[in-house]
């Protein structure tokens, strides 16, 4: 008797249940954008790819992070707005306020270290993309902490599961 191949998953439960868990990403930043602003030690650490459609932020913001991004919500963010599909905010890069617009489909973490709170996101395949992932690329260097007040830009790995 022959077994037959699995199905295909043509529902692709896999992507609906990626776009559930951004709706989590979506439904705390619409807590934090509230006047109280975050509520007790909750901080959010948002990861997203810088080169994903729909992105923006001044040029020399994002080119300084070709691939990955990641900004912090804790204290000093301004004109907090998450939409249904992407959030923007404003936060302060060397003691400039900048102003940055990310789609929830280009977040890959999400973050809050107050509760150990973690989300990591799948990135949809580009169309004829492979399925191989790519090799790992180095971490840049950390930079120089920030001065009280703005944004700090962090490397996720110290959390990470090894």
């Amino acid at each position: 008797m022959a077994q037959e191949p699995p199905a295909q998953d043509l529902m692709r439960y896999e992507a609906m249940a990626q776009d559930a868990l951004r709706g989590v990403v979506r439904t705390a930043l619409k807590r934090a954008a509230e006047p109280e602003g975050l509520p007790g030690a909750h901080h959010l650490y948002i990861t997203f790819k810088t080169e994903a459609p729909g992105v923006s932020g001044p040029a020399d913001l994002l080119g300084k992070y070709p691939d990955e991004m990641t900004i912090v919500l804790q204290h000093q963010y301004w004109d907090l707005v998450p939409g249904e599909t992407f959030f923007s905010v404003t936060l302060q890069f060397g003691g400039q306020p900048k102003r940055v617009s990310v789609p929830y489909a280009a977040v890959t973490r999400f973050y809050d270290p107050s509760v150990q709170f973690l989300l990591q996101f799948e990135q949809p395949a580009a169309e004829g993309a492979s399925a191989v992932p790519e090799a790992k690329r180095p971490e840049p260097e950390p930079a120089t902490p920030p001065a009280d007040g703005e944004a700090k830009i962090v490397s996720l790995d110290q959390f990470r599961k090894k």
